[in-house]
């Protein structure tokens, strides 16, 4: 990354970033998924397979807009959270069952709330850059990964940390 020079500069880092989080993002996830035990957060992580591909597809359009080289920039955020992820998860967790969903959905939100914080910012970049379409498609991007977390909590919280208490 060179030093940016302005906002512009600013936003397409950004996006570049996102791109390197949701790659490392999904990559762990389809790890973590087949470790899932409950039938309801299984499919939500399947679900979000799919929602992180088009928001990569989003960001990835959103830097080819800026005139820019279509490429990301490694996000060392997201390797961090995806290092936790797989020490927590795959590693050193139980090796199936509800205590080792609680970790997923724990690990899960902590990467999904690293992607509202990133896409809520290039959104408010796009917004101050003028740039409407980019506002539109990175808040609307924003809501569902916000709508994911939201799931997320319910599920933990009506059944799967419950049941983890349980066992």
């Amino acid at each position: 990354m060179s030093t940016p020079e302005d906002l512009n500069d600013i936003y397409v880092d950004e996006l570049k970033d996102l791109w390197s989080a949701n790659d490392q993002m999904l990559k762990v996830l389809k790890k973590i998924t087949a470790k899932a035990s409950d039938a309801a957060l299984k499919d939500m992580l399947t679900k979000s397979h799919e929602g992180i591909t088009q928001h990569t597809a989003i960001v990835k359009e959103l830097i080819a807009g800026q005139d820019e080289k279509v490429s990301k920039e490694h996000c060392k955020g997201m390797e961090g959270l995806v290092a936790e992820a797989t020490k927590h998860v795959l590693e050193e967790g139980p090796e199936k069952g509800p205590a080792l969903d609680v970790l997923i959905i724990a690990q899960y939100q902590r990467m999904t709330h690293y992607g509202i914080a990133g896409f809520g910012t290039a959104a408010a970049y796009a917004k101050a850059l003028g740039l409407k379409d980019d506002t539109k498609k990175l808040r609307d991007a924003t809501k569902e990964i916000y709508g994911g977390d939201e799931y997320m909590t319910k599920l933990a919280e009506s059944s799967v940390n419950m049941q983890a208490e349980d066992a």
